[in-house]
This record gives C-alpha cells, structure tokens and sequence, in this order.
C-alpha cells in the first residue's frame, strides 16, 4: 500500500499572484503538487491558483492591528481537525511549524526607518500601536516550541533573526527566490531601448539608472535624488513604481534641480522595457530582504547600486557586478554611478551579472524548498 500523501497548508491573509512572497507560495504549491501532496491555502481572500484548495479565514476587523490579530486567532482554530502534515506561514504567527521570513525581521525594519527621521517620527513609530502588535507577534513566533524551520530569502535576514532571537542556524534556511533568465535578458535591449528612450525624451548616448519599487521612502527614492544631483552632468533616473507620497519625492528632484534628469512613470505592468532602456540598477533601499527587482535588472544585464541592509547584496561583488553603499552614503552612491556612467564598465558588469544569476532559476528554488519540506516531513513521521 502506497503512503498517504502528506498534506500541507500555507497561510496567506490575502492572495495575489502578482506579489513576491505570492509568487514564492505558487512556486511552493507547484513543487509540492508535483510531489504529490495535497495543498490547502488558508486566506481572507484569494485569486484562484492551480493545484490548491483553500478555506476561507476571514474574521471581523477593524484597523490593522484587529486584522492582524483577530487572522492569528481564526487561522489556528481554522487547523482544528484537518490533519495538516506541515504548516507553513507567510504571517507573523505561532500556529505554523515553518515561517518564510519573506518580510524580514520587523524589529530591523524600524531601526533603519529610524535612521531617516527625526525625534518626532522616531517617537510617531514608537507610539504606532501596530508596530508593538508587530514586535510582540514576531517574538512569540520566533520563540515557539512549535516552529521547526525558518525560511529566510538572504543570508542576512537569517543572521537578524539568530541575533535577535537566538534561534539556532539549524533552523534557519536560506533560499534564494529564483529567476526566468529566458523572460528577463539582455536582449530586450533591441526590441525597447530606443523605442522608450525617445517616448521619454532621453538621448540614447546618455547613461541611465532605473529605480524600481514601490514604498519610496523604504526603498530610498530619496537617496537616489540626491545622489543623481551630486552626480551632476546628464545621466537620466527612471523611477518606476507607486507611492501615495510620489508629488512629495517629484518636488524633492524640483529643489535639488534634477526634475528634468528624472522620469516617475508610476507601477507599470511591465518592467521589461524599462530595464531594457537603463545602464545600470540604482536601489539605495533603507531596508529589504531580498528584491526580486535586483535579479530581474541582473538578468537583463544591469549593473546594481544597492545597500548594505539589502539582502541581494549577496550577490555583488564590489566592482564586479555592481556596488553596495550605506542608504545614506550620498557621495559613496554618487562615486558607484559615476564609474557607471562609462558606458564601457556598465557592459562589462552587466555581463557579469547576468553570469551570476543564470544559476539561480526557479527549478532550483524549488528543488531546495522541496527538499527541506520533505526532511521536516520525515523528522516528525
């Protein structure tokens, strides 16, 4: 007689096949699917995927702190009598046996946020009665009997998590999300770069730094303004991306006189293009797990400026496949784009990082993922 399929549940408050760590969950259901294990997505809303089940948790709330706590609740009464093998959360909660750190460590989040703002702000944060919610769910998290392994995006987020929490590197697991070098490569260059370049009034002899993210104030749009000002000459910023706060950060490039070296085109439903008309990534982001962007502008062959409180900094090597500054080094990020702005050493970074992630597909991103549910599996068999 055959074993029984395991079956494995992964909580999700709201589903959207367009988001990172949704992609990371459709990623997982596909691989475990294939293994044979039955799937159930528990969720307050979701878009219909493949290969999975899912029964609806959707509680009474009011504010985020509510919402939060009250899916806490009805997730870990919601398990009650369904047999669930494994049970892996993308929420900050204790009825899981494994949490994707997709977030990062919140307590780090706002040590960085901090950094940015004044005494007031600092003590805005403090007084926001969601981030002590926050804190508090995470430690408890961290700290349950129950919890079996964390899967971390970069190396550096493990690293917040042992230090913070004292959790041991055996529970620790770093994967890194995998790319499609077939849909993101170089070659797009030919199909858009002119083409995009004229639509935004941008010579094509100019060099041009894209910025991809939404939450401006997070991901650093205001460092990478005042880096593009310190730079001087004619290189061009493209910012693609949404933010409630966008006409604050397009006065910002008014007053440091760059308004019209930058280019805020909004969320675009396709990026490709615009990675196709850039030289070279620019993302000085506060703080940031893992962004998916970096290994897409890798892919197409773009050099990256990023931080050092970014975790796909793992995978610059200094001068090679780009730089990694402080958020806040101004004249650091400045000196990284003006190596940049030689169209020459652009190319030959570029090339070598589309080499660096033309190994990190998404079949090997989930071979690990299965590989780890398969051991956790056996461990409590």
């Amino acid at each position: 007689m055959s074993p029984t399929p395991p079956h494995i549940a992964l909580i999700r408050q709201k589903y959207n096949a367009a988001g990172g760590a949704e992609r990371f969950v459709s990623r997982a259901i596909a691989a475990l699917s294939a293994g044979g294990a039955r799937v159930t997505l528990l969720t307050r809303k979701w878009e219909k995927l493949e290969g999975m089940s899912a029964i609806r948790v959707n509680p009474f709330y009011l504010g985020n702190v509510w919402r939060d706590w009250s899916f806490a609740r009805a997730v870990a009464k919601a398990q009650q009598g369904q047999g669930f093998d494994l049970v892996q959360s993308h929420e900050r909660l204790t009825a899981c046996d494994v949490y994707r750190a997709g977030d990062g460590v919140h307590r780090e989040w706002l040590r960085q946020r901090g950094r940015v703002m004044g005494r007031w702000g600092r003590l805005k944060l403090w007084l926001n009665p969601y981030h002590h919610y926050v804190l508090h769910a995470e430690a408890a998290m961290f700290t349950s009997a129950r919890l079996k392994a964390v899967i971390c995006n970069s190396k550096m987020v493990a690293e917040e998590i042992r230090q913070d929490f004292g959790l041991p590197e055996s529970k620790l697991h770093v994967i890194y999300s995998g790319i499609d070098s077939e849909q993101f490569h170089p070659g797009l260059r030919v199909a858009y770069r002119s083409k995009l370049r004229a639509t935004l009034q941008i010579d094509d002899h100019l060099p041009v730094f894209i910025y991809v993210g939404s939450g401006f104030e997070r991901k650093g749009v205001a460092s990478a303004l005042r880096a593009l000002a310190a730079l001087g000459g004619q290189a061009n910023l493209i910012l693609v991306g949404h933010d409630k706060k966008a006409a604050h950060y397009q006065a910002l490039a008014r007053a440091l006189g760059v308004a019209q070296r930058c280019h805020f085109v909004g969320a675009q439903p396709d990026v490709k293009p615009y990675y196709a008309a850039a030289d070279a990534l620019l993302l000085p982001t506060l703080y940031d797990p893992f962004p998916n962007v970096v290994l897409e502008a890798m892919a197409c062959g773009l050099p990256v400026i990023t931080s050092t409180k970014c975790g796909a900094a793992e995978l610059i090597e200094e001068g090679k496949q780009g730089f990694v500054r402080d958020a806040l080094d101004i004249g650091g990020l400045r000196d990284a784009m003006q190596v940049l702005c030689d169209p020459a050493q652009a190319q030959v970074m570029g090339q070598a990082s589309r080499e660096w992630v033309l190994a990190m597909t998404p079949q090997k991103m989930a071979a690990e993922m299965t590989a780890l549910y398969q051991a956790l599996l056996a461990r409590s068999s």
